[in-house]
């Protein structure tokens, strides 16, 4: 069993069934594959739906969306894994949104977990697997 955490525009793919997105998620859900975000990316969606001009309307569609896959914490080993990426990246000068570490150090705590993203900043954390799926 794999697991796939689908950052900010791999949700909004899947919420609003664009692209390819909701096909994998159902590809890898037959496969017995675990389908989750992480609370920093609802957050981001969130935000990103407070400049929305039909914001009750997208409230619902997002809330019905993430109802549908798991949501997984920020927790104690993944500011673990923070720090660890965090140092990683300073160390040889490549910067970095704190949310993206954030996102990458929650993949990296679960194990055997693939972040789905279009994001190509993510690729350089270390030892993280990234899949654009919305090819």
């Amino acid at each position: 069993m794999r697991r796939y955490l689908l950052d900010s525009n791999a949700v909004n793919a899947f919420v609003n069934r664009r692209g390819s997105v909701a096909d994998r998620v159902r590809e890898a859900r037959l496969r017995g594959d675990r389908i989750g975000t992480c609370e920093p990316v609802v957050a981001e969606l969130f935000y990103g739906l407070e400049f929305s001009s039909s914001w009750e309307e997208n409230i619902a569609r997002l809330e019905h969306g993430l109802s549908r896959i798991r949501s997984w914490p920020f927790d104690r080993i993944a500011a673990r894994e923070y720090g660890r990426i965090a140092a990683a990246l300073k160390k040889c000068g490549r910067p970095m949104q704190v949310v993206d570490m954030m996102i990458a150090a929650i993949a990296l705590s679960l194990g055997n977990c693939t972040v789905v993203s279009s994001d190509t900043d993510l690729t350089a954390v270390p030892g993280l697997t990234v899949e654009n799926w919305e090819n």
